[in-house]
């Protein structure tokens, strides 16, 4: 140990990057009841794929009815032991352990990360088994599924991304074009074989949140062929899945989209990612195969990585860009870099050849071209709200072309959608919202799912929402549905934007603490990438979902930008409302 020198701050390593491993334990001989609770709870934290130590803990009735793949409950702190609440039988035959803890999400049976925060307070009821050297105390009513502590919960399960394709209704028209895949975030146990996990995990099919807007190419039924029990890709990086013969008979692009739901949910399982997946029909031979390029052309909205530029406002008021990883600022082609129209707010879409602009006052929305020549058109949507603040929030273009805004007024506050921006503007259903107000709308790349911020009794939170379409071309019906809180650890969100397949990054604070910047899922679980560093006073920001594209923000600095590896660093003193793409 150093005996003298300076000292200075040291950065704590990600929670839940630990590579430690845990083994359980068997009972002890003739252990007390507290004891074996322990060694039970410590088992449950071990890299046991059937959780056979754990068992030993409990009697043979109780192992058989138990069942750990049900449901894990994760607990902030927890779980104790409460002493006032365990006790002996009044017969002498048995003991009660209590358990608490406060609860923060259950993984159910689809795998799926549910936010739930609430006590819990659970019992273990113990009773004495016969065995050859006489009678041991063990389990015999315990919960159901497993229950673990944060950090526990942070070191075993893995969040894995599954794909699927996204729905298409009546109401997208005969020229809509190929279905984008959707992310379906899900845990699995990260060190229990994670491939063959995802691979069943894809196999079963979208989690019941997601289901009603996305499809799998998967015949029903299809599931990995008897006796396949692992799946690892070869030394070239090829993986072979063997299935059973629901999938002996599909057509050939019919497979080539399955092998690309497969591709994109093992991309980033292995260190040195898929090369190839090729899919085998029950008998051993070749169903299809796909390789890396390929998949990109099946599903061309997996990822931004096409984007050529970043965008924002400038002091002028008018949509100015930069390249992607340059400080070059300039106009941009046709009306939204003439000057003609002053903006507050812009968007750009995906294609990067049209824009959608808030008039500076807020009352008005402008669509127009890119491109130099192009005319603007003032859509008819309106604000009637009396206060600026209080009127039309920024724009937002979804994969599929549609220009989606909310009106905030007070009196009638709105969420709207015009399909392919233009006509006259639908007004949206949001299911769940009660009395809040939108105050930000952000549309997944694939249309499926829409991030809002909404403002409920003077707080600000993060939700996701369903998009459900139907109706027809001429009379489209789009609702969204189950909204559900994307970041419950934050009290007030200030800005957001989607970063990736499931991943969104929010600037925003906790109670009683000050603003960070910090990437979660959109199920409401705390993402383990790349911690961000502080910036001043952000109230906006920008990410595309290709993460090797920098962050861009708004904050007392100017316009500031992120890079890998890098510190925040100001392109411009003057300028606002950054945006990539969407």
């Amino acid at each position: 140990m150093p005996d003298s020198g300076g000292a200075g701050p040291v950065d704590p390593p990600p929670q839940g990057d630990s590579q430690v491993r845990v083994f359980g334990v068997p009972p002890r001989d003739g252990a007390p009841p507290a004891e074996i609770v322990e060694g039970f709870l410590e088992a449950l934290t071990s890299d046991e794929a059937d959780y056979a130590m754990a068992r030993k803990y409990l009697t043979e009735e109780a192992s058989e009815r138990w069942s750990p793949g049900s449901s894990t409950t994760v607990l902030a702190d927890g779980p104790n032991r409460d002493p006032d609440r365990t006790s002996n039988d009044r017969d002498g035959g048995g003991f009660t352990y209590a358990l608490t803890g406060r609860k923060i999400a259950t993984i159910n049976e689809e795998r799926a990360y549910e936010s739930d925060e609430a006590p819990y307070a659970e019992t273990l009821h113990l009773t004495k088994q016969k065995s050859k050297d006489g009678e041991e105390w063990r389990i015999e009513d315990l919960p159901e599924g497993v229950v673990l502590g944060e950090s526990d919960f942070k070191r075993i399960y893995l969040s894995v991304n599954k794909y699927y394709f996204a729905s298409r209704s009546s109401s997208d028209g005969a020229s809509a074009g190929q279905s984008p895949l959707v992310a379906d975030p899900v845990y699995l146990r990260k060190r229990i074989d994670p491939v063959t996990q995802s691979v069943k995990s894809l196999l079963e099919g979208p989690t019941d949140w997601l289901d009603p807007v996305v499809s799998s190419r998967f015949p029903t039924g299809t599931a990995l062929k008897k006796g396949t029990k692992s799946l690892s890709p070869d030394d070239q990086n090829r993986l072979k899945v063997p299935l059973n013969r629901k999938a002996d008979g599909i057509r050939q692009d019919r497979c080539v989209s399955m092998a690309a739901q497969l591709f994109f949910t093992l991309q980033d399982l292995t260190s040195t990612g898929i090369e190839e997946i090729e899919l085998q029909r029950s008998n051993g031979s070749r169903l299809c195969a796909l390789d890396a390029d390929q998949a990109d052309g099946v599903a061309p909205h997996h990822t931004a990585g096409t984007l050529s530029f970043q965008y924002f406002v400038d002091d002028k008021g008018q949509l100015v860009r930069m390249p992607r990883n340059g400080d070059d600022v300039e106009p941009v082609s046709g009306p939204f870099g003439a000057g003609e129209q002053e903006f507050r707010t812009a968007a750009v879409s995906r294609a990067e050849d049209r824009a959608a602009g808030v008039s500076n006052d807020g009352k008005s929305l402008f669509v127009g071209s890119l491109l130099a020549g192009g005319a603007l058109e003032q859509t008819k949507v309106r604000s009637k709200a009396k206060k600026e603040e209080d009127r039309l929030t920024a724009p937002s273009w979804d994969g599929r072309g549609d220009l989606w805004v909310a009106d905030q007024d007070p009196e009638n506050p709105r969420l709207l959608w015009l399909p392919e921006g233009e006509g006259s503007p639908l007004e949206v259903k949001v299911a769940g919202l009660g009395e809040g107000r939108i105050k930000s709308v952000r549309v997944s790349a694939d249309g499926a799912r829409i991030a809002l911020l909404v403002e409920d009794d003077d707080t600000v939170s993060l939700k996701v929402g369903r998009v459900e379409r139907e109706g027809t071309p001429d009379d489209p019906v789009v609702d969204v549905r189950e909204l559900r809180l994307a970041a419950p650890q934050m009290e007030e969100v200030t800005a957001m934007s989607w970063a990736g397949g499931s991943r969104l990054v929010v600037a925003g604070k906790e109670a009683g603490g000050v603003q960070q910047l910090r990437y979660v899922q959109s199920d409401g679980s705390v993402s383990l990438g790349p911690t961000l560093p502080g910036l001043t006073g952000a109230t906006e920001i920008a990410a595309s979902e290709d993460d090797r594209l920098p962050l861009v923000a708004h904050s007392e600095d100017g316009i500031v930008r992120l890079a890998q590896g890098a510190n925040w660093r100001t392109v411009v003193k003057e300028g606002s409302a950054p945006v990539y793409p969407g």
